[in-house]
């Protein structure tokens, strides 16, 4: 399947020019937290990944006034983003079936600073017309998206944490394999940046949210040894999905191939992750064999990279695992997108399939920043010192989640 187009309204991001331009070049869209009063509220976090202007007529030139107004802010993003995608793919609905055409999304919380808003009174009158029914809905942003573009396919929304965007795609591929679906629009949406989404991640303890006092374009660093939690992070990225016959046939520029998805639940812990590497590894190989390809096939790793000790630890552990008896130069380069765009949990898995499609589209790696001492357990290839040039064909997209899941996508060069 074929990845053709992609549309992202990301902090300091309004096309797929300026997600690579950020990614690649290491520009981080974290900056000081200002969407609430950390400091009033006692809550030590300082960095966020925030959009700080944004304006859907730009996207959304066909959508009445009227009608925006009753709208989220999330909703108005994520229907951008899928206008987004498919301009970028080439597609003209008048030219697809829109029985036909699909839109999946993921979020794992949904309409949050709706609800927050609502909950404690600071939005005025929230139920004074008819659009406070959907307002508050997780599938909205697609099921709007969907009336603004005329898809009358499948139109769904997952909420799985962070495996979620990855689960969005899978059912998008399934939904192409199957025949039911010409075109499949699949994205994530994600709003996190409240001080309820913050108070739950100081719950779990020192090293899970970036403190207070770090330099906000700094706050996250992946695999480093004085790595100090992620930043939240907020946005819509969509991938425009087809059938690669009908890509070509149409002579459409295709970013990469998606050969296969896998999920697990380790049925274990319900906030950790296999450490031993094994479990995770033997994921990655079954993914493989299911794109007809193995370990040694893979020039490849983006992966979740949250910057917390066990993310940063299971992941490195599971390519040793996979390469076992391998030096650790001699494993896949492998690196993080967060420390660009924080953690955007149920969106997190589009983003790293969409940075995935530019490096195989562009046969460049976009280095993980903000690494300047690796962690001795992370010992291997983290190209942290800047973009650089490959010739690849296969790469893997990793995702982690509370729950007890992981998810893996291997991923080819068109």
């Amino acid at each position: 399947m074929a990845i053709t187009g992609i549309g992202t309204v990301l902090p300091g991001t309004r096309n797929v020019k300026e997600f690579w331009g950020n990614i690649s070049r290491g520009r981080s869209q974290v900056s000081r937290l200002t969407r609430f009063d950390s400091k009033a509220l006692g809550l030590p976090v300082g960095a966020a990944s925030q959009i700080n202007d944004f304006d859907y007529r730009e996207y959304l030139p066909a959508l009445d006034s009227k009608h925006a107004a009753k709208y989220t802010r999330e909703i108005l993003i994520a229907m951008s983003a899928v206008e987004q995608a498919r301009h970028d793919a080439g597609i003209v609905f008048e030219d697809v079936d829109p029985k036909r055409t699909s839109i999946v999304m993921s979020s794992s919380r949904g309409p949050l600073e709706w609800w927050q808003s609502t909950m404690t009174g600071s939005q005025d009158r929230p139920f004074s017309d008819s659009g406070a029914m959907f307002r508050g809905l997780s599938g909205c942003p697609a099921s709007m998206a969907a009336i603004y573009t005329g898809a009358q396919g499948l139109v769904t929304t997952v909420s799985n944490a962070c495996v979620g965007g990855h689960h969005a795609i899978g059912i998008g591929l399934n939904e192409l394999r199957s025949g039911n679906s010409d075109v499949v629009l699949v994205g994530g949406h994600e709003f996190p940046i409240l001080p309820e989404v913050a108070r739950c991640y100081l719950a779990l303890g020192d090293g899970v949210l970036s403190p207070e006092q770090e330099v906000p374009t700094r706050a996250v660093r992946p695999y480093s040894k004085d790595r100090a939690g992620f930043a939240l992070g907020e946005g819509s990225v969509v991938l425009c999905l087809e059938r690669e016959a009908t890509a070509r046939a149409r002579g459409a520029r295709i970013y990469a191939r998606l050969l296969a998805h896998g999920a697990m639940n380790e049925a274990n812990h319900p906030t950790t992750m296999d450490m031993t590497g094994d479990l995770t590894a033997g994921l990655i190989k079954r993914t493989l064999e299911k794109a007809g390809a193995g370990r040694d096939d893979l020039g490849y790793v983006c992966g979740h990279g949250t910057a917390t000790r066990y993310n940063d630890l299971a992941e490195s552990r599971a390519l040793r695992s996979l390469y076992r008896g391998r030096a650790p130069e001699a494993l896949p380069p492998h690196t993080s997108n967060k420390p660009i765009y924080g953690h955007t949990f149920g969106m997190a898995g589009i983003i790293n399939v969409a940075a995935t499609s530019q490096m195989l589209h562009r046969q460049q790696i976009a280095p993980t920043i903000n690494l300047t001492e690796v962690d001795p357990e992370c010992d291997h290839d983290h190209v942290a010192e800047g973009l650089r040039d490959v010739d690849i064909d296969l790469a893997l997209s990793m995702s982690f989640a509370f729950g007890s899941q992981t998810s893996m996508m291997v991923m080819a060069a068109a």
